[in-house]
This record gives C-alpha cells, sequence and structure tokens, in this order.
C-alpha cells in the first residue's frame, strides 16, 4: 500500500474542507521536535530522476499539492502549511545555508484555524513570500525524497534523512551521500539556501544545467 507521507495542500488563503488530514497522516496536535539530514538540489533530468526515486521505494510518488505562507523572522524561518480540510502546521526550523548535507532542526505545531493563524502572524510578522509546488514524495528506509516543481523557479530534488534519536549527523550524512549518488546529484547540482530564498534573488532554473 502507497504511504502518505504529507496531507494534501490547499490553496490560500483558506480551503474548505475536503480530505480528512488524519486519513493521509497529518501530525498529531502537540508540538513535536525532530532532526533531518537535507540535501537540496537542482534537478538536471526530474522524469529520469523520478524514476530512479521510485524504484528505490519500489512504488510510485505520492503527488501532494502544497503552499507555504513564509513570515519574517529574526531567528531561522517560519512558514504555515494549510491542509485541504481546514487545518494546518505552523513549522519554525533551523538549517544553515550551505552546500551539501546539512543538519536541519524544527519544531511543528498543528493548528485547526490556520486562517486566523496566518492572518495575526501576518499583521505581527508580515508575509516574506508564498511557495508554491507540486511535490511528489518518495519514501525509501528513513528518507524522504522529495521531486519538487516550484511555481517560479522550476524543477529540484530534496533528501530528508530523518534521525532517530540515536542516530548521529555524521550517520545520515552517509545516507544522504549514498542517495546523491544513486540518483546522480553532484555538487554543482547542490543549492544552499531554501526556496523562499531562491525566490527572493529570483534565480530559476529554467535549463537542464544548473548554473555553474
Amino acid at each position: 500500500m502507497t504511504r502518505h507521507p504529507y496531507p494534501m495542500g490547499a490553496p490560500l488563503p483558506c480551503a474548505s474542507p475536503r480530505v480528512s488530514a488524519t486519513a493521509v497522516g497529518a501530525p498529531s496536535p502537540e508540538v513535536s521536535e525532530a532532526r533531518n539530514v537535507e540535501v537540496k538540489a537542482w534537478a538536471f533530468d526530474f522524469e529520469a530522476q523520478t524514476r530512479v526515486a521510485a524504484s528505490m521505494a519500489g512504488e510510485p510518488p505520492v503527488v501532494v499539492k502544497q503552499e507555504d505562507t513564509f513570515f519574517h523572522a529574526a531567528n531561522g524561518r517560519l512558514k504555515l502549511r494549510e491542509f485541504g480540510d481546514g487545518t494546518g502546521e505552523l513549522i519554525h526550523y533551523h538549517r544553515p545555508d550551505s552546500k551539501g548535507p546539512k543538519r536541519s532542526t524544527y519544531v511543528r505545531s498543528h493548528t485547526t484555524d490556520p486562517c486566523r493563524l496566518k492572518e495575526t502572524l501576518a499583521r505581527a510578522l508580515g508575509i516574506r513570500a508564498i511557495v508554491k509546488k507540486t511535490r511528489r514524495v518518495v519514501l525509501t528506509g528513513q528518507t524522504r525524497i522529495h521531486l519538487d516543481e516550484v511555481a517560479g523557479l522550476g524543477d529540484f530534488i530534496e533528501i530528508e534523512v530523518v534521525l532517530r534519536p540515536e542516530q548521529t549527523v555524521s550517520e545520515g550524512v552517509i545516507i544522504a551521500e549514498k542517495l546523491m549518488a544513486e540518483l546522480g546529484i553532484e555538487r554543482r547540482h547542490l543549492v544552499p539556501g531554501s526556496y523562499v530564498d531562491l525566490l527572493a534573488e529570483e534565480k530559476p532554473n529554467t535549463s537542464v544545467e544548473p548554473p555553474a
């Protein structure tokens, strides 16, 4: 059976209830903390790399629509992701802006009223940008592989190795580098920042080969 790692996203400002987030893997209401080792790269052959990723999992990707509202934050990055059933998730995370596998720490907080929360945060902090994407998600072992078509930017691959409590970042880096090799990701393909940073810099991936 295909696993659903993310609930279906919803267009802004807010979507009317459609699908139960609980049924498709929304997190429980409590705040959770976690660590990942993450990689972001330009996709130089999106369809071929999608097939390679799917072969790792032995099943086709799960396709989801996502729209994230990023707010100005003095510390780390802060975004609100809305689900199609009227709920959402506020995510605050720290991740260095460096190329290659890197440690990411994050806190997620579930909300049953994302519209009011978004309005409150927008008034207090201001909206930095909105990132819209179609994401194909593949799960292999403890890793999520995201194959993203990002509006205004192009095609990308993300690798997220979800670390277990007893695992070190070095162990996660080894896993990430192995997957990079299998997906054909080289250092010249790597992206240091986030999608919101790329939007601010207006650096779309419009060609087969990424910038040198």
